[in-house]
């Protein structure tokens, strides 16, 4: 080894016959630079997460969905996929509030149990914050016979 070879941190050396190499920052390329997740991008994953379980109905509470059903009426209004999940997302770690509806028939604790799994794994997976804890309030039950509080579009 040269007693000129350059060592991290330090200018290039110009040697005969070779050209000048600048080696530019320092470290791995993923360390640099910081990323900051929205509380609403969480939301938006563990709402989806959630809703994709079987036996959740809906998401939020009775007021919540039928301000949700006016909304999603009016032209140029989306549908709220993070209706009924309030994160708070810190650098390292996130901890969510889930607000459900639960079919009649199925069993609160399992389904509880499976969003809570199904939410975190989402949550970690995409965004790479640790889920410190997922409270699951159940706000209502689906009975069979009950109409939507939110009603189906007249468009097709």
């Amino acid at each position: 080894m040269s007693d000129t070879a350059q060592q991290p941190g330090e200018a290039p050396v110009a040697s005969a016959g070779k050209t000048n190499v600048t080696k530019r920052g320092g470290g791995d390329p993923a360390s640099r630079g910081r990323t900051t997740i929205a509380d609403g991008v969480v939301e938006k994953i563990a709402g989806l997460a959630a809703r994709d379980v079987d036996g959740v109905h809906a998401m939020g509470s009775g007021l919540s969905r039928t301000f949700g059903a006016v909304r999603d009426r009016v032209p140029g209004g989306t549908k709220s996929v993070s209706r009924g999940v309030k994160a708070e997302v810190g650098e390292v770690q996130t901890a969510l509030d889930l607000e459900i509806v639960v079919e009649y028939g199925v069993s609160i604790a399992d389904t509880t149990r499976d969003v809570r799994e199904n939410v975190i794994t989402a949550v970690e997976r995409m965004t790479g914050l640790e889920v410190v804890e997922v409270n699951i309030a159940v706000s209502d039950v689906k009975l069979p016979d009950e109409e939507d509080e939110e009603p189906e579009s007249r468009l097709q």
